[in-house]
This record gives C-alpha cells, structure tokens and sequence, in this order.
C-alpha cells in the first residue's frame, strides 16, 4: 500500500524504510535500518527524483502510481548511480515508456554500465551541464554538480520555484524514519550521531569536495532541504550546516579525548584504564575509551572526527600491528583524517614494534601532531605508570592550549 506524504503544496516524499537490514554497504553497522528517499514532483508535468534499493522496490511502484494517478510520468531525474538509489532505473524506465531521464555524462556512462539495455535507450535521455535548468511544469530545477560527494557523477537539484534542495547524499543519516520525516518533528540533535557516522564513512574521504558543495549550497535560497538518506530538514540548517562544515575541514567538533586499544589477555587495557584514571584526576571531562575487537570501525572512525586528542593503544602481533588496530589506523588514514593531537601505547614481551608502526601511519596522515608515547613489556609496572601520568598531563596541557 502506498505512503506518500506531502512535503510542499507540489513535492511529495515518496520513500521507503528497510529496518531489515544490518550492513550498509554489506559493512557499515545499521542498529535502526535506513532510509531510502525519493521525492514526486507534481506540476503541469512530472517528475520523480532517483529511484530506490530493490529491497523497497515494490513500496517505491506503489508509491509512484499512487503519486501519478493515472497521469504519465514525463522525467526520471537521477542524481546518484549508487545502486541503493537507482535499483529501479530499468524498471522505471519499462513501466513508463515516454518518461525522458535527466543525467549528465558522467552518469549516463555508469548507467550504461549498470544497466547494459541502457545502450539501447538512446532518445530517452536528456544530458544536462552545471548550472543548467529544467522546467517541469511551472517548477524551475537547476542541476549543481557535486562530484566526489561521493561518487564523481553525483549532482544535487535546486527547485527556485519552491525553494528546495534535493541533496542527492548531503546531509543524509543512517537510520529508518520512524513516522516523522521532517527534521522539526524529530530530534536530529539526539540522533546527530548517525549523521556523523554516515558522512565520516561514506563521505569523509571527500572533505575538499563536500566543502565545494556546501560554498555551492550557501549561494542557493531554501527552504527545505531533501536528501536520499533520512529527515528531510526544514529548521536548524545553521546547526547542521556548521556541523557538516567541521567534517569536511576535519576539524575537531569537541574538546575530547578518545582512547581506541586492543588487548589480548588485558595488559593494554590496564594501561588505557590508568591513563583514563591520570585524565580524569587532571580534571579532563569528555573521554572515551573503546576495545577496537568489540566496536565496529565504523563508530570509531565517525568518533575520530568527533576528537580532538586521540590515544591508540595496542600489542605487537606476529612481529606486526594487532590487527584491529591496523584496520582502524588504516580508516582512518584512507578517510583523510588530519589535524588532530595523538598520543600512543604499546606493548610488545619480545621484539616491540607496535608504537614505531602507529607512529608510521600517523606520519603518513597530515597534520597529526604526536604529544607522547609509552611503550611497556608485556604489564605496566611502576615506571610506566609514571609514564602514563606524564602522558596524560601531555593530553591535558593540550586540551587546555
């Protein structure tokens, strides 16, 4: 049954939720499901926004005749080829044989490859450029490119009649819509989180390019904001905004102190909970301490973003890096993370070398300025708590600086 829902006098939202799913991208964690937005543009012509993932495909049919009734559908607009939002191009594009797709030439490249029937489709597309328009009935879209956000073929949709951004994935989340779909009958502040995580994860490599997007956006007089994942946002844009501007310069959201360790048989724990202990007695506030075995590398890295001091604590392994430990300093390298204060532990019974290869990927990554390290063998003993304390006054006299 359908469930389309009104988000001006002419836009429809048109999506679905998939609170089945576990693994964004078969990787990223997703405790509440996610969303899958599409929108219906309703004017003298038609138009729909993307599709969806063909796990909603059947909702998204439902949703789009009912949108339509019984009119003919004049525009597909795609604005991402990421297949959680153009699942349903091929079908789309059977069911309504005069609708025209709107891509650029990025897009149509991919499309083809998605779709190899595509090739066969030459008079049903219209190729737009940066910066051109589209009148859909009386509405006025203008498409703003915004590669690398995050693929290189994606655009955004600026509607000048009704003063609305479709976003494509800016300002998108992780998490189903639990009724509310607007931003100012949810409380995006509480679930921030989730919007930390999927752009650090999915976008964050991208800061140069998502702040090109956001100078883009700040010219563009809206109202009303539509993304492809979660709320669609009608108040608080200088909250998010301000948010996505520090993710994009990768610059620390808080005064904190993350510590991420792993330990085998609780050694480079004891240490972490000494150093926690040193801190808090120093009287810093805001700190966290995650076992890199049990949390998924994908908080870690969206709480990377969130922190301006960072401490990694782990063993050597197998004349190496436990390998936990290498995947998130890894991450985070690949994310582009930088500007941080980072301080590192390790431990190593014979042959140490797990401070050396932190440190390696630390100088491998811009801007992360080392405060200290403690290297113990095999247990912390009274020396190396003292060690502790005077790395943990080295975080503290940098959190106060």
């Amino acid at each position: 049954m359908h469930n389309v829902i009104n988000v001006t006098d002419n836009i429809y939202w048109m999506g679905a939720n998939d609170r089945r799913i576990s693994l964004f991208e078969n990787h990223f964690p997703l405790q509440f499901g996610v969303s899958y937005n599409s929108y219906f543009i309703d004017d003298e012509e038609t138009a729909v926004m993307d599709t969806a993932d063909e796990a909603v495909l059947t909702r998204y049919f439902e949703n789009l005749e009912y949108a339509l009734h019984g009119r003919k559908l004049n525009y597909l607009i795609v604005q991402h080829m990421e297949p959680d939002h153009c699942a349903g191009i091929a079908a789309v594009a059977a069911k309504y044989p005069e609708a025209k797709i709107v891509v650029n030439a990025k897009t149509l490249t991919f499309l083809k490859q998605f779709f190899p029937e595509a090739k066969t489709w030459p008079d049903r597309f219209v190729v737009v450029g940066n910066g051109e328009t589209l009148q859909v009935g009386k509405t006025s879209l203008t498409f703003v490119f915004a590669p690398m956000v995050h693929w290189p073929e994606v655009m955004v949709t600026y509607d000048s009649t009704h003063k609305v951004l479709f976003s494509a994935d800016a300002f998108g989340s992780f998490g189903a819509l639990n009724g509310n779909i607007f931003n100012d009958h949810a409380d995006m502040r509480a679930n921030i989180s989730e919007y930390r995580r999927y752009y650090t994860n999915i976008v964050g490599k991208y800061g140069m390019q998502a702040a090109r997007l956001l100078k883009a956006a700040s010219g563009l007089d809206f109202k009303i904001i539509c993304p492809l994942h979660g709320l669609i946002l009608r108040q608080d844009f200088a909250y998010i905004v301000d948010k996505y501007t520090k993710w994009a310069t990768y610059t620390p959201e808080d005064k904190a102190v993350m510590i991420a360790f792993g330990s085998m048989y609780h050694h480079t724990e004891n240490a972490v909970e000494i150093l926690g202990a040193e801190l808090d007695r120093l009287g810093v506030k805001n700190i966290s301490i995650y076992d890199v075995s049990n949390v998924d590398c994908a908080y870690l890295v969206a709480e990377s973003f969130r922190c301006s001091h960072l401490v990694f604590a782990a063993p050597t392994y197998m004349n190496d890096l436990y390998p936990q430990m290498a995947h998130l300093l890894h991450s985070l390298q690949a994310h582009g993370l930088k500007n941080r204060d980072v301080a590192l532990i390790g431990n190593g019974s014979w042959a140490p070398q797990s401070v050396k290869i932190m440190n390696g990927f630390m100088e491998k990554m811009n801007d992360m300025r080392l405060i200290g390290s403690v290297e113990f063998a095999s247990a912390v003993d009274d020396h190396n708590v003292e060690e502790l304390k005077q790395l943990a006054a080295n975080i503290a006299a940098s959190l106060q600086a």
